[in-house]
């Protein structure tokens, strides 16, 4: 942000109040005076401090869709389609505007310039006026479903079907299938809504809006692993870089989905009561890591290696048999986790918080999913205090390159 563009930009966009936000330093519980406030400000114009906080433009084209190995962002909001017309021509174009409307999204534009006539609606809903992308990334996935009803039997791939029936679920029907996935990621959860409002409203004479969940994560550091609704870090075994991307996630074989990925969510509930009735000690042995460092039993490091071999002095298994991370590890696999808390408010039925996880996972092929959840299975501790209600599997597409649009290679 060195020229002077940039300090015109810099000043007409940001307030001091604003600058403060963004930076985070407001409500931060510390108090900075203004030679401090606008040393930190002179940095950041003047380029030595790196960008702005979320100022960071992430680009819609690439070998992949971003959303996926993106360095996550604190807020989705995910939501799932039904299509309404069945006409593949139709269908196309609406993935073609889409395209479109996505790389301005992405690059923090309005989808389409201000009418000059009034008394038209607006074509961009309007709420990020003013705002950056903050990060903004959209990741699209289709389900086996859409295969059936716009009649592509030829694009059908062996391992892309339905997700079986797991021990314990209790999944809800309108928490159930669909055909179109959207998931916006953003550091501003109005920037990610505003992406999905403004695609669906382009498409809404095609689709339906099946389900949709918004999600967040906490601020933080940028350096440690987020933590869930119970407190416990959550994402520790995640890929680490190019090549743990290229073995667990990046699906390869020679055909429409190449260079994309399958992409799993689930719809969890967290029971908070029962678990905040729980003592700390029941809580560790439950997911079989220390709560306060994230590190698994007798480890003291979050990212130290998983033994389930390991053996104490009493001859027992360090991490207990029935730990969630235990018989994650046995399974032998590994996944791509992009989890974020959700708050709903109250359960009507209940009476206590309807609160959880938003999972979603990318992976190569759906079985790496399968064989970890059928070894969670009905052992895992962690099912005394958790309700699997929502499922549904995605075929997410490869990048984008420029003159390309989103699911060009399945409709070709």
């Amino acid at each position: 942000m060195g020229n002077e563009n940039d300090k015109k930009w810099f000043e007409k966009k940001i307030s001091r109040r604003d600058f403060l936000k963004k930076a985070g330093i407001a409500g931060a519980g510390v108090a900075i005076g203004a030679s401090g406030a606008s040393g930190i400000l002179a940095k950041m114009i003047n380029g030595t401090s790196g960008q702005l906080v979320g100022n960071e433009e992430i680009s819609f084209y690439g070998e992949h869709q971003s959303g996926i190995s993106t360095p996550v962002q604190k807020n989705v909001y995910f939501a799932v389609l039904d299509l309404r017309s069945l006409e593949l021509e139709e269908i196309k174009q609406m993935f073609k505007d889409w395209t479109d409307y996505t790389e301005k999204l992405m690059s923090g534009e309005l989808v389409a310039p201000e009418l000059k006539n009034h008394l038209l609606p607006p074509i961009d809903t309007g709420e990020t006026v003013g705002l950056n992308p903050y990060r903004l990334t959209v990741t699209f996935g289709i389900s086996p479903a859409f295969l059936d009803k716009l009649k592509l039997d030829n694009k059908k791939l062996p391992e892309f079907k339905d997700l079986p029936h797991f021990p314990r679920d209790q999944i809800k029907d309108k928490y159930k299938g669909g055909d179109i996935c959207i998931q916006a990621c953003a550091d501003d959860a109005q920037v990610a809504f505003h992406a999905v409002r403004n695609l669906v409203r382009k498409g809404r004479s095609l689709i339906d809006l099946k389900w949709t969940q918004s999600g967040f994560l906490p601020i933080g550091n940028g350096k440690e692993t987020p933590r869930n609704l119970f407190g416990f870090k959550d994402g520790t075994e995640n890929p680490k870089n190019e090549n743990d991307f290229k073995n667990v996630v990046w699906y390869d074989k020679n055909n429409w989905l190449k260079n994309g990925t399958y992409l799993i969510v689930r719809r969890i509930q967290m029971h908070l009561e029962t678990w905040d009735r729980t003592n700390l000690q029941e809580q560790e042995n439950t997911f079989g890591r220390y709560k306060e460092s994230g590190a698994p039993f007798g480890e003291k490091d979050e990212f130290a290696t998983i033994d389930i071999e390991k053996k104490g002095s009493d001859g027992k298994p360090v991490i207990p048999i029935d730990s969630h991370v235990y018989l994650a590890k046995k399974a032998g696999t590994k996944i791509c986790r992009r989890a974020f808390s959700y708050s709903n408010g109250i359960d009507e039925i209940s009476g206590q918080f309807d609160a959880g996880l938003l999972f979603l996972c990318f992976q190569k092929d759906p079985e790496q999913f399968i064989k970890i959840q059928n070894s969670l299975g009905n052992e895992d501790k962690l099912n005394e205090y958790i309700t699997h209600v929502g499922t549904g599997i995605f075929a997410c597409f490869g990048g984008v390159k420029k003159g390309e649009y989103i699911g060009q290679k399945l409709f070709e």
